[in-house]
């Protein structure tokens, strides 16, 4: 019994990867990468600068669309949420004039 191996030349096998390794993406594929890196650095930026005792304010959406006001306050572990500005205004202002800051019940808001 004879052993028929045969051996491939290198030059029967195309080892050509030239033009998978030179293929490149357009460029505009990657423009968001530095505004999302800007983003992510702002939110770091806040994070270790926030002072964890500062009264919190922002605004959300609801699912209906609707704009709202959250106002947390780490003091007192208070919470407020109203339709308008000025409401969660006139929550902060009392929480700041209340004697007994960090005591007072502002549950019936």
């Amino acid at each position: 019994m004879k052993n028929n191996l045969v051996c491939l030349e290198s030059k029967d096998i195309e080892t050509n990867c030239n033009p998978i390794l030179n293929k490149q993406l357009p460029v505009r594929q990657y423009a968001y990468i530095p505004t999302i890196l800007r983003y992510i650095w702002a939110k770091f930026q806040q994070a270790l600068l926030a002072d964890p005792n500062e009264l919190k304010v922002w605004k959300k959406v609801d699912r209906q669309g609707n704009n709202y006001w959250v106002a947390y306050d780490p003091k007192t572990e208070k919470s407020f949420a109203s339709g308008s500005e000025a409401d969660v205004c006139i929550w902060i202002e009392q929480i700041s004039r209340s004697d007994n800051y960090g005591r007072t019940d502002f549950s019936n808001w």
